[in-house]
């Protein structure tokens, strides 16, 4: 089984999972909670339904996601300024302190993570490239 890629991969996202699991507790949000808020801070204000498709989530998985983070006071929707027919989702304060906190121990537990191997940044590009990115 230690040789079946799929197997290696599973397990190897398992640990990451747990570790930043635990990295992130301290912060109240989870590792799909930090996703949403990195999808959302990337840039130009998005609406539900194309933070759902950044992130490859069904709409339902979103709202859910959304209202989650939105009861923390994390997220706002509000009215699109261009449009006022539709809402945005938007990072509060709160949320972009949280995310920019967050977002720099994620990033420590990914280097942490990838120490071990020889060139971590080269093994990011190759998982890009099987990704077809």
């Amino acid at each position: 089984m230690a040789d079946r890629l799929g197997y290696l991969l599973k397990h190897v996202l398992a640990q990451l999972t747990e570790a930043q699991t635990a990295a992130l507790a301290p912060y109240g949000v989870t590792g799909r909670d930090l996703a949403v808020l990195s999808a959302i801070a990337a840039g130009e204000p998005l609406s539900q339904l194309e933070v759902a498709a950044r992130l490859r989530v069904d709409r339902t998985s979103i709202g859910d996601l959304l209202d989650g983070l939105e009861d923390r006071g994390l997220v706002e929707r509000r009215r699109r300024a261009e449009d006022r027919r539709r809402n945005v989702v938007a990072l509060t304060p709160q949320g972009e302190s949280t995310f920019a906190s967050a977002e720099r121990i994620r990033l420590e537990v990914e280097r942490e993570f990838l120490a071990p191997l020889p060139d971590g940044a080269r093994f990011r590009e190759e998982l890009r490239l099987l990704l077809g990115e």
